[in-house]
C-alpha cells in the first residue's frame, strides 16, 4: 500500500513553529506519511478563503488522501473537532463550516472527533492544531477506522456558498477572492456566460461599476493594463490585468459587485 498522503491548510504563515510542530507530530505518529502544504497564506480567520482553498485543490490528491485544514477563529471554545469521510477523501477541521463546500459536492459523514486518547497530553487551549488534529491525522493514517475516531453527527455547521443570482437580463455576483496576482475570481460560473461570449466574444461585464468588455482564453490575450475576463482553472469566471493587478485596476476586492449583462 502507498504511504499515506496528509495535506495541510492554515492561516498560520510560515514565519514562526506553528506549521513545522504539525508536522512533528504527524511525523512522530506516523513517519511514513507525505505532508503536502495546500496553503498556509490563508486570509488570517476567513472561513471562506480557506473553504475556496482546499476545494480548489482536493478532488486532485489520490484517493483517501486526509486533509488536514485550520482556519479556527473559535479556538478554544466550545466548537467541535470533525472528521469527514468523503467519496474518496477525508477531512479533519474545526466544525465552524470551513468544509461547506466539501458537503456541496458529496455525500459526507461526519464525526465528532471525541478519543483523547488520540490528543497530546496537555492540550492547549491556543493550538489545537498541533495538540488535537495533527494528531488524530497522523493516527488516521495508520489505521483509516473512522470510527475510532467518535461518533456520527448530523448538526455540523455549514454556510451556503455565494451563488450568483440572474434575472433574465443580467447575473449578479460578487468577487469571492482576489490572489498573489490581484486576479478577481467571481463567483460567476461558465453556466451563467453565454456560448458566444466564452468561445472569445465581446462582453459587457461590470466590476465595481467598471467595465471589462473582452473575454480572452488565457493572461496573454490582453493588452497590457487593460482588464479582461477568463474562465479561471477552477471554473469560476475570473479577471486579470495581463502583467498587472485587476484587484488595483478596478479598485476591487472581496466583496465587490459583479454585473453581467445579457441584453
Amino acid at each position: 500500500m502507498a504511504d499515506p498522503i496528509i495535506t495541510l491548510t492554515t492561516d498560520f504563515g510560515t514565519s514562526d513553529h506553528l506549521v513545522g510542530s504539525m508536522k512533528g507530530v504527524i511525523l512522530n505518529i506516523n513517519p511514513a506519511a507525505k505532508i503536502v502544504d495546500i496553503n498556509h497564506s490563508v486570509v488570517p480567520y476567513d472561513l471562506l478563503d480557506g473553504a475556496l482553498s482546499l476545494a480548489n485543490a482536493y478532488s486532485y490528491f489520490p484517493t483517501r488522501t486526509i486533509h488536514l485544514i485550520v482556519v479556527d477563529p473559535g479556538v478554544g471554545t466550545s466548537r467541535r473537532p470533525i472528521l469527514v469521510s468523503g467519496e474518496k477523501h477525508f477531512f479533519i477541521a474545526p466544525d465552524n463550516g470551513v468544509l461547506s463546500p466539501i458537503y456541496e459536492r458529496e455525500p459526507c459523514t461526519v464525526r465528532h472527533i471525541t478519543a483523547e486518547h488520540y490528543f497530546l497530553n496537555p492540550i492547549s487551549p491556543t493550538f489545537h492544531g498541533r495538540d488535537i488534529f495533527s494528531p488524530t491525522a497522523g493516527w488516521l493514517s495508520k489505521t483509516f477506522q473512522t470510527e475510532a475516531f467518535g461518533e456520527v453527527v448530523t448538526d455540523f455547521v455549514r454556510f451556503t456558498m455565494p451563488k450568483a443570482k440572474s434575472d433574465g437580463q443580467a447575473v449578479r455576483g460578487v468577487i469571492l477572492r482576489v490572489d498573489a496576482f490581484g486576479n478577481l475570481m467571481t463567483n460567476l460560473t461558465a453556466d451563467e456566460v453565454p456560448p458566444d461570449v466564452i468561445d472569445g466574444g465581446p462582453i459587457k461585464l461590470a466590476v465595481n461599476g467598471k467595465p471589462v468588455v473582452k473575454f480572452a482564453r488565457t493572461f496573454a490575450s490582453g493588452v497590457q493594463g487593460e482588464p479582461i475576463a477568463f474562465l479561471g482553472s477552477s471554473g469560476y469566471v475570473e479577471i486579470a490585468v495581463n502583467r498587472g493587478s485587476a484587484s488595483r485596476a478596478l479598485g476591487a476586492n472581496r466583496g465587490a459587485e459583479v454585473i453581467l449583462d445579457l441584453s
